[in-house]
């Protein structure tokens, strides 16, 4: 597979791709490719549109409402038939909610994609129980038999 050198394969464990990113808007193409190479590597190229749309969505939540200069993406195959993609940001308090966008709002569609395109999706904070630093938002996509 054929990335920058900054993109970190798993050593042991299951198969997985890892890399920081800026948190910036051109993170996002750079994102959606990771997880378009990161399939087609272990054959589940059907998977490819869905786990591009799926990466989109999470950094461009990330880089709208976390802070910090940087962001890191996963793409990981924890079992045969599913792909999970995760994004850490440093913003545990912006937790991401599922909204009913009204017909003239220009946002607040994401997750509802994501919801519709994963098999199931969520999040987890990270740090401290009491004083989390940052929380992992994350999706699986199954595929099908």
């Amino acid at each position: 597979m054929t990335m920058a050198t900054a993109t970190r394969s798993r050593p042991t464990g299951p198969p997985g791709y890892s890399k920081a990113l800026p948190r910036a808007e051109e993170t996002v193409q750079t994102a959606r490719s990771l997880a378009r190479a990161a399939v087609a590597t272990w054959g589940m190229d059907h998977l490819a549109t869905a786990a591009e749309l799926v990466m989109s969505e999470l950094v461009t939540n990330a880089v709208l409402h976390a802070w910090g200069p940087s962001l890191r993406v996963f793409v990981e195959r924890p079992a045969d038939d599913r792909v999970c993609l995760t994004v850490v940001d440093r913003a545990p308090q912006r937790t991401p909610k599922l909204r009913t966008p009204g017909p003239d709002d220009a946002t607040g569609r994401g997750l509802l994609l994501v919801d519709d395109a994963a098999d199931r999706w969520g999040y987890d904070m990270l740090g401290p129980r009491l004083r989390p630093w940052g929380k992992r938002v994350w999706a699986e996509l199954k595929a099908a038999p």
